[in-house]
């Protein structure tokens, strides 16, 4: 046999400890739930068991906590509420949103030196002169040696289909 090692009896008291409260808490619960909770101090806490320890509400602000048996005795931690995290990101946005419609009533702001006018077009670039009503689109159309060029080139590649068709039906047929 093993000898029994000093954490693992102090793990196993712990769970037996955690057992008995739980055993008590749920005993006793009944009879608190019978009872009307006074305003005062003892009907504040709502304790509900767990398998880690127990649970515990505040009735009165809502904040929920686990409550677990340590080396040293019970310590309960809240639960991080999802809520409060959402409400807090809620205010900041909207504290944000309320300092951008400031900025933007306030008007724009431009910083350096703004005396001499922008010009209204590239310098460099040499636009024609055109009245609104003259402007005309011109597409140059393609020569007749392009024109050639390009039914040559189809003429030649259709021949090159169709003698690939007939080669592919000798094939099949020579086969069947």
């Amino acid at each position: 046999m093993r000898p029994a090692n000093s954490s693992t009896a102090s793990c196993t008291a712990s769970w037996l400890a955690a057992a008995v409260f739980a055993a008590v808490m749920s005993i006793g619960g009944g009879l608190v739930a019978a009872q009307s909770a006074p305003d005062s101090e003892n009907g504040r806490y709502s304790m509900t068991p767990i398998p880690e320890g127990v649970l515990r509400l505040d009735t009165r602000t809502g904040t929920v906590s686990t409550c677990t048996r340590n080396g040293t005795g019970w310590a309960c931690y809240a639960v991080p509420d999802e809520r409060t995290a959402l409400d807090a990101e809620i205010g900041r946005l909207q504290a944000e949103v309320e300092k951008l419609k400031g900025q933007l009533a306030a008007g724009p702001t431009v910083s350096g030196k703004i005396d001499d006018a922008m010009p209204k077009s590239d310098p460099l670039k040499k636009e024609p002169k055109v009245a609104e009503g003259d402007r005309k689109i011109e597409i140059p159309l393609p020569s007749d040696q392009d024109v050639d060029r390009v039914m040559s080139f189809l003429e030649k590649a259709w021949r090159r289909l169709i003698d690939m068709a007939n080669r592919v039906q000798k094939d099949v047929s020579g086969k069947i």
